[in-house]
């Protein structure tokens, strides 16, 4: 041993054996008081700070199971090294389940002292071990903590200023009398709102970096509901999704191609004819892959397959769908339009 003395509680109701490893363990550079029964043992302990008890199984009253026992019931319980005789495996073995780190087999003469000062070694180093493990693991989840903090925050102030961002094109778009302007800011602020809905998604929720899909898909379909709403151009636009989690940049994609193709939707499907609904489907298939839905019951695609207006909103669809390594297709329903996006989950 070196350093500073570990102070060691050691139990035993032979007198003779106690007097025996008090000196044997001071030679070695331990500080050894002993307890001649279980019951003594365990008062000392809660009088004053042991680094290590040692305990004998045979004792009058309480055993050393017993003693154990008691022993870990102690607020902060040292670490207990248990004493058995040469045929005593059981014993030991019950020590060891009861929470003794190590056991020593009791021998005759200095190979005894040895055994046992080995013990105390490798149980000391092991609660050495495990302390410094729990420090390490402590200072990792504080700093994972205060990452997620910081990640929080900055989430909430990118969404704070896209917010304002938006805001600032909505101005623009009030102050101008070009309707096809008008109509192209209003997509570039839905665009905007679709990121940024995704950074609030992430600065209210227990994840740092992902995000409920069909929560975040929720609350854009309600606000593009409310701002589509009063252009009387659709019925309403509505979500049907089952729950899924993604990563936050493929909530970002997603988020940008319903948005696109709801917008697709309001402008194209129910020209020349009532107003109809839009609905937005999510759904994780038997795959376990994610598909989802922008349907409409309106006139359907043209002829010919080619966009409509300036086919914008389809290239940044089509992006999009790429980055996520999705397909992205059109199906064929009785009437109306109904584009898929599917990806793996």
């Amino acid at each position: 041993m070196s350093g500073s003395a570990v102070h060691i509680l050691y139990i035993d109701d032979d007198e003779g054996l106690r007097r025996l490893v008090a000196r044997a363990m001071a030679r070695r550079g331990y500080e050894v008081a002993t307890a001649g029964d279980g019951a003594s043992g365990v008062a000392m302990a809660r009088e004053r700070r042991f680094d290590l008890i040692a305990i004998d199984h045979y004792m009058p009253g309480l055993d050393g199971l017993e003693t154990l026992a008691q022993v870990q019931a102690l607020p902060d319980p040292p670490p207990v090294v248990y004493v058995t005789g040469s045929d005593e495996a059981p014993v030991a073995i019950a020590a060891l389940k009861s929470g003794a780190v190590d056991y020593v087999v009791k021998a005759v003469g200095d190979d005894f002292f040895d055994l046992l000062a080995q013990s105390f070694d490798a149980a000391l180093e092991k609660v050495r071990l495990a302390a410094a493990n729990a420090a390490i693991e402590r200072e990792l989840r504080e700093a994972n903590a205060r990452l997620e903090t910081l990640l929080r925050e900055v989430d909430h102030r990118v969404a704070n200023s896209l917010q304002l961002v938006s805001a600032f094109v909505n101005m623009q778009a009030m102050a101008t009398a070009d309707e096809g302007a008008r109509r192209a800011l209003a997509d570039t602020q839905h665009r905007i709102e679709a990121v940024a809905a995704v950074h609030r998604a992430l600065y209210t929720a227990d994840s740092a970096d992902s995000v409920a899909l069909d929560g975040y898909l929720a609350t854009l379909v309600e606000g593009l509901g409310q701002s589509y709403g009063a252009e009387r151009r659709v019925t309403g636009v509505t979500l049907d999704a089952e729950p899924v989690t993604v990563a936050a940049d493929r909530a970002v994609s997603i988020g940008i191609i319903v948005t696109e193709l709801v917008s697709n939707a309001v402008k194209y499907a129910y020209r020349e004819r009532d107003p109809g609904p839009v609905c937005v489907s999510l759904a994780r298939e038997a795959d376990g892959g994610i598909l989802v839905r922008v349907s409409d019951e309106g006139c359907g695609l043209p002829p010919d397959g080619a966009s409509e207006g300036t086919g914008l909103g389809m290239r940044v669809v089509q992006a999009m769908a790429r980055s996520l390594r999705g397909t992205f297709g059109s199906d064929t329903p009785p009437s109306g339009t109904c584009f898929s996006l599917r990806f793996a989950g």
